[in-house]
């Protein structure tokens, strides 16, 4: 399986480029609906172009999973990690002769990483109505391609997507597996780990606009010039994120007209920002955009700022954490600071995180990376904990 899905969407880095709705994001959906139908398993697109794979239909299900998009030249890991290990764990059950019980699921969620549209888990998130179909179809790429134009293309009906309780309300627990993205297992010299909880975080775009003039004929006096307060906002929010042990990155820029020799007239900026509580979330984000609005004054420039997305802290259902942890021979428990479907969900369903260990600690870069004796003991973490929540005493 892995082998397979290895050559899809690589790109010259070395890294992935599996955005959504895109063609390598067809390719990852067929290797999907393959690796479902040839286990006999009943396959299924939902409207939000999420894709699930059944043992059975009815209540009760368990259902894991994760996500098969990138970011920008990501890793191999990050989100493949999960879905591999998912149907290589009902292979495991298998050839011990343990069917699991009760209805078991496993989803490849749409659109995870936001790389393309901006808003992380657009599947999970309409499917949760955390984001309306309305927001979803406002949605824009970098070249102007709607959301909703976007899913058309691919077959989708943008015009359906929109809530699933009942859905939702025939799962009772989701457990997604994933590549930790940190070191936190390498310091314990353990292969898997339990979360505990995911930090509150969210993106903001900042709109920077100056005047466009020659780089060659105009004073540094007489310039408006974003990139400046652009730059200057970059700074501040290390050092504001620091000063609260919070985190915040600037990782997308775009600069227009995007000429050598000439003043920028507009900046787009987003920013990333993480925390262990709101509270300092909140109160970085409001330093940052109160640098930002400050030097913008001073350098003539406009200063705008939009939240695109925000998810609150989430913590994980403890009886489930507790007895995957339990079940995982005492596997520690500890907090990511990085978002997930699995978040997305804890509002509607019990849900969980086991996490494999990464090496280098690297994500979202083609260094990611996880030995094959910790993939394959995450597989049978995960085995372990469906033969666990599928007995008659589960959540």
């Amino acid at each position: 399986m892995w082998r397979d899905l290895l050559p899809v969407g690589r790109a010259a880095s070395g890294g992935y480029r599996r955005f959504a709705w895109t063609g390598a994001d067809a390719e990852c959906r067929a290797w999907f609906r393959e690796q479902a139908q040839s286990r006999g398993l009943l396959y299924e697109e939902d409207r939000n172009g999420n894709q699930w794979a059944w043992t059975a239909t009815g209540p009760d299900a368990v259902v894991i999973g994760s996500h098969l998009d990138s970011v920008p030249d990501g890793g191999a890991y990050d989100g493949p990690l999960g879905v591999v290990s998912s149907f290589a764990a009902l292979d495991l059950l298998r050839e011990r002769g343990e069917e699991p019980t009760r209805p078991l699921g496993i989803v490849n969620f749409g659109d995870e990483e936001g790389a393309r549209f901006n808003v992380a888990c657009v599947g999970s998130r309409l499917s949760a109505g955390v984001l309306t179909p309305e927001q979803a179809r406002a949605l824009k790429d970098a070249d102007g391609v709607f959301l909703g134009d976007a899913m058309e293309r691919a077959g989708f009906d943008p015009a359906a997507i929109g809530p699933d309780p009942e859905r939702l309300g025939r799962i009772a627990a989701f457990v997604e597996l994933h590549v930790e993205q940190g070191r936190d297992l390498v310091h314990r010299d353990r292969a898997v780990g339990v979360a505990s909880a995911i930090w509150p975080h969210g993106r903001w775009r900042f709109d920077f606009r100056g005047e466009a003039n020659h780089a060659g004929t105009t004073r540094l006096e007489d310039r408006r010039d974003p990139m400046l307060t652009y730059a200057n906002t970059v700074l501040a929010a290390r050092k504001k994120a620091h000063l609260a042990g919070a985190l915040a990155t600037f990782g997308k820029v775009d600069a227009r007209p995007g000429a050598a020799n000439a003043i920028a007239s507009e900046v787009h900026g987003w920013l990333d920002a993480r925390a262990a509580d709101e509270q300092t979330l909140d109160e970085v984000v409001g330093e940052i955009i109160r640098t930002a609005t400050e030097r913008g004054e001073r350098d003539a420039v406009c200063v705008q700022v939009a939240r695109e997305s925000y998810t609150p802290i989430v913590e994980f259902a403890a009886p489930l954490r507790d007895r995957i942890a339990k079940r995982l021979g005492g596997a520690p428990i500890l907090p990511t600071g990085a978002g997930h479907d699995a978040g997305i969900l804890s509002a509607h369903v019990p849900t969980a995180m086991v996490f494999v260990r990464n090496p280098t600690g690297v994500s979202h870069s083609p260094a990611e990376s996880a030995e094959m004796v910790d993939c394959l003991a995450g597989v049978a973490a995960l085995a372990d904990v469906v033969t666990d929540l599928t007995s008659e005493d589960a959540v």
